[in-house]
């Protein structure tokens, strides 16, 4: 669905990673899942012709607003950081394959970088009152995690952990550090924060991971989820053209009873079984 999307808000977060936050209102709001993108015009004119894939964040259904966060990283994206407030922009969404909602049970929302924008929209959606929820997400500092939405964890009071390269914050080490242990527990919920969530443990009930960040993290997280026999959901980051599935220019590739086959990332993703997805194609 191609809509005309209101900008309600939209600020610089971080301005040393050049993290802003765009809140749009319109028609898209209404339909959205976690995990699904828009695809944004970000020029005036044809130039720079294609859009620009951003995850949705956040919906608000009842305001119809979506939040997205993203990175000024390319002449694209500096071209929308200057977008203005009350302006429009034409918006492309919402596309894609989500994510899918546990009914019941225990869900690890693991996140490298930015990688934790997309499972913000996820870990809203859950119903908390049955699913035990509970996000680790690694950065390279403390600078980080302040300009690219600590806040909205804290907003939320979900029970996390954080890993920084340098040690600034949390766990000094990587993200998939964080998830080898939280999989290792049983039933404890041992090294949790003591202000949220206590008793996070496998236990009996079923244990299951959501995932967005590189793909080198996402093939990590991947293979400690098979040696532990729990289910895992990635989410691909890759660079898209068209945002349709007509140009084939974001495919990957996956396993299938019939062999290994090519996927498109923008519209059979960006969400895929983790176990699925061939992760040293050449």
């Amino acid at each position: 669905m191609l809509s005309q999307e209101k900008i309600i808000s939209h600020r610089l977060l971080g301005l040393q990673h050049g993290i802003h936050q765009l809140v749009l209102r319109g028609a898209i709001a209404a339909t959205a899942q976690p995990g699904q993108f828009v695809h944004l015009k970000v020029g005036a004119t044809t130039e720079p012709l294609l859009r620009r894939p951003i995850s949705i964040a956040r919906i608000d259904r009842a305001r119809g607003e979506i939040t997205l966060f993203y990175r000024v990283a390319g002449r694209g994206t500096a071209l929308l950081a200057g977008a203005k407030e009350g302006e429009t922009l034409s918006v492309l969404g919402p596309v894609g394959k989500g994510f899918a909602l546990p009914g019941e049970g225990e869900l690890l929302l693991v996140a490298g970088g930015i990688g934790i924008f997309p499972l913000f929209s996820l870990l809203e959606a859950v119903d908390r009152s049955r699913v035990k929820v509970k996000v680790l997400w690694g950065a390279e500092s403390r600078e980080f995690f302040e300009g690219a939405g600590l806040a909205v964890l804290r907003e939320l009071d979900v029970a996390y952990e954080v890993a920084t390269l340098d040690g600034s914050l949390g766990q000094k080490g990587l993200v998939t550090d964080l998830l080898a242990s939280n999989l290792r527990r049983e039933g404890g919920g041992q090294g949790m924060l003591p202000s949220v969530m206590p008793g996070f443990g496998r236990g009996d009930s079923v244990l299951r991971v959501a995932a967005c960040g590189p793909r080198g993290m996402l093939k990590a997280v991947t293979e400690l989820c098979l040696r532990q026999a729990v289910p895992v959901e990635v989410c691909l980051e890759e660079r898209m053209a068209c945002g349709v599935g007509a140009c084939l220019g974001c495919v990957c590739t996956v396993t299938t009873a019939a062999g290994p086959a090519r996927r498109r990332v923008c519209t059979d993703g960006p969400v895929f079984d983790g176990r699925e997805v061939v992760w040293d194609e050449g």
